[in-house]
């Protein structure tokens, strides 16, 4: 399939320093067509070392919260703003970020979901282009054009921000909620036709 390989990057060498402190690129992972895209920063240690996306602690939450509104990780697409793990897991510089923004935006393209759902403060910055205060803001739902292309945002705060502050659990939550309340009642026939492959 032509399209899987435009998903997938292979090899870059953009970023001299992510070069160096990651052990393989971190594509985005789940069906090619999904009507919800999770963005997350970018790969951390446990990320890097299995090469999928949201796999540590974090990706348990993620994955919990996805169960709570009926969806499974196979159901949704997952991917990240950077494909390298920074170093020391600290944030992708603005270089860094503009280096993958590309990748990005073709996954966008040609996944073309209904909702983008950015995980966390950078994402969520990198994807709409301003300063977010992302704990008041989640939930928040932005029009933005990618790419020339008109598309909806959701903004979340980071899946581990509830691990740290029991208090951004129902922040979170409530973000999943919406973000599949808003893929299915735009999708054509409803959800769940369209996530049964009708």
């Amino acid at each position: 399939m032509g399209d899987m390989e435009d998903l997938c990057v292979t090899e870059c060498t953009r970023c001299p320093a992510l070069v160096d402190s990651r052990s393989r690129i971190v594509n985005g992972t789940g069906p090619e067509d999904a009507d919800l895209l999770f963005v997350g920063e970018g790969p951390g240690a446990t990320e890097d070392e299995q090469g999928e996306p949201f796999v540590g602690r974090s990706g348990s939450v993620l994955d919990d919260g996805l169960r709570a509104v009926g969806l499974a990780r196979a159901d949704v697409r997952i991917t990240n703003c950077v494909r390298c793990r920074p170093p020391e897991n600290r944030d992708p510089s603005a270089d860094e970020l503009e280096n993958c923004r590309g990748y990005l935006e073709r996954e966008i393209d040609l996944v073309d979901p209904e909702v983008i759902v950015t995980l966390g403060k950078v994402p969520s910055e990198h994807v709409i282009g301003r300063s977010v205060a992302v704990t008041k803001e989640a939930g928040d739902l932005e029009e933005v054009r990618i790419d020339g292309t008109p598309r909806r945002v959701l903004l979340c705060v980071h899946p581990a921000a509830t691990l740290y502050d029991r208090s951004q659990r129902e922040t979170f939550e409530n973000a999943i909620t919406r973000a599949a309340d808003l893929a299915a009642v735009d999708g054509s026939g409803g959800g769940q036709t369209r996530l049964d492959g009708f």
